[in-house]
């Protein structure tokens, strides 16, 4: 069998490769993506005292802190048995409306943004951001840092920290909000609604109003119909911070509504031995292997998984938009709500949609009465001994599971997150890519490989934060085999030799 090796794969957070076997005609036999790299915090957390987990677990990933820190704050309010108040709740949403709006930034014009504003096919060294600053202009440029730098700026004013926050204590938060904080996060809102409604039109111009682009995001390459994660508020519409976890099937019909408390009896969690990742799965279809469709437990938990699941959008120009891509898309309403997008690359016109959505409720927040409110925490009394806090990272849902004695020393940690929810969905998502673009006589060029690349890159992967699992139960195994798939020699790296 040839092999082709995308090794690194790039612009993501953290470590990984994808293989692609070929048979002896020239088409893809196999792909595998692997992730090589572990963190094992599910392991070396245990033994530490709970109330430390905000300040350890922001420390999984630099690009996403928040998530963890705001996952791990809502897990010890339940371990201690404590309720915030509300004007503390409001002030981690607000935080994190600023945190979404950074990071879907960072995606749409660092990452995803090179492939659709500079080219699919273009060098790989054009391919990155300041390939699109020269594509789009150094004034654009100036607002998409300024974005990031304003919103950094609300992030550090109420988490205590630019990067690994502080604020974050069971029962609440460590500092109110001044008015003079108010009013500056307030005209940073207003800002970033503007910000966002230029991205979206710059979507537009750039990518729907280019044939070669919309073609290219309807086509069969990136396509696949799965379940469906997210979290929703009472009306069904997307929430960030609170709510249930819904889950939709292929066809767009509810499956399951549940509390986060509750994931453990609908998500299990499956394991192959070529790598650290974990593969989640519904419980109640099962784990069927590495297939879509509504036979398959595999789900997605993305920015397009969150309003497929979700009935409209909680704010009023976002769900301008919502209704314009399904619109556009040709969905059809069934039952009062739209059926699932299930092209893949239409995440990144999702991920914009929830921009403009994280600024306009940044402004319903900071014009809250309630948000300069000095009354922000209520101190624990007791410890329950249990806490499971969920919120949506920028990549699908973040789920924290503690237990502990009655000291409050941790026995149990568990954490299902955002790129782990997708680690299937990814897998699928290459092979099928790999599988429309290379076949027989197929001459393997870079913006080829890039477009098999496209495949995960959609998803926004953060693999610092995915891999967790313990040292030693998956070690490396090595299979050799004939030009007809046998295995004639398998060997790891523990010796075992068959």
């Amino acid at each position: 069998m040839k092999r082709i090796s995308i090794d690194p794969i790039t612009r993501l957070e953290g470590h990984g490769k994808i293989e692609i076997f070929l048979d002896g005609n020239g088409d893809v036999a196999n792909t595998y993506f692997q992730v090589p790299e572990l963190r094992g915090f599910e392991q070396f957390c245990v033994g530490r005292l709970a109330e430390d987990m905000p300040i350890i677990t922001n420390r999984i990933c630099g690009v996403c802190p928040e998530a963890h820190h705001l996952a791990s704050v809502k897990a010890l309010d339940e371990l201690f048995g404590v309720v915030p108040p509300d004007a503390a709740k409001k002030i981690r949403e607000l935080l994190y409306m600023a945190f979404f709006i950074t990071d879907h930034t960072t995606h749409f014009y660092a990452l995803g943004g090179p492939d659709f504003i500079v080219g699919p096919d273009a060098p790989p060294a054009e391919r990155n951001i300041l390939g699109v600053i020269n594509k789009v202009g150094l004034d654009a440029a100036k607002q998409v840092i300024a974005c990031r730098a304003r919103n950094h700026r609300v992030i550090e004013m109420l988490g205590g920290r630019g990067i690994h926050l502080a604020a974050g204590v069971p029962g609440g938060w460590s500092k109110s909000v001044s008015e003079p904080e108010r009013a500056e996060i307030e005209g940073i809102a207003r800002e970033n609604i503007d910000f966002a409604l230029f991205s979206l039109k710059a979507f537009d111009d750039i990518v729907l109003k280019n044939p070669a682009y919309l073609d290219l995001i309807v086509s069969d390459i990136y396509i696949h119909k799965t379940y469906y994660m997210g979290l929703v508020d009472a009306q069904n519409r997307v929430n960030f911070y609170d709510g249930m976890v819904r889950i939709v099937d292929p066809d767009g019909k509810e499956f399951v509504k549940y509390l986060p408390e509750d994931y453990a009896n609908h998500i299990a969690e499956h394991v192959e031995e070529w790598t650290y990742l974990k593969y989640p799965y519904i419980k109640e279809v099962g784990w069927k292997g590495f297939i879509d469709g509504m036979d398959s437990g595999i789900y997605t938990a993305s920015p397009l998984s969150r309003l497929n699941v979700s009935d409209s959008m909680p704010t009023t120009r976002a769900q301008e938009h919502f209704e314009r891509m399904y619109e556009t898309l040709g969905s059809k309403k069934v039952d009062g709500r739209y059926q699932p997008i299930h092209h893949r690359l239409v995440t990144h016109w999702a991920r914009l949609i929830e921009l403009l959505y994280a600024a306009e409720h940044m402004l319903e927040l900071a014009t809250d009465p309630e948000i300069t409110s000095p009354v922000v925490r209520v101190l624990p009394e007791g410890i329950v001994g249990k806490g499971i806090g969920c919120v949506e990272a920028p990549r699908g849902t973040l789920t924290h599971h503690y237990e502990s004695d009655g000291r409050g020393v941790l026995t149990m940690v568990n954490m299902i997150v955002g790129t782990t929810n997708n680690y299937a969905p990814m897998t699928l998502s290459i092979k099928r890519a790999a599988e429309k673009l290379i076949t027989r006589g197929t001459i393997i060029e870079q913006g080829l490989l890039n477009k098999i690349e496209m495949a995960f890159r959609l998803y926004d992967p953060c693999l610092s934060c995915a891999t967790h699992s313990l040292p030693g139960q998956m070690p490396l195994v090595v299979n050799i085999r004939n030009p007809e798939g046998e295995a004639i020699r398998t060997f790891s790296r523990d010796g075992r030799d068959k």
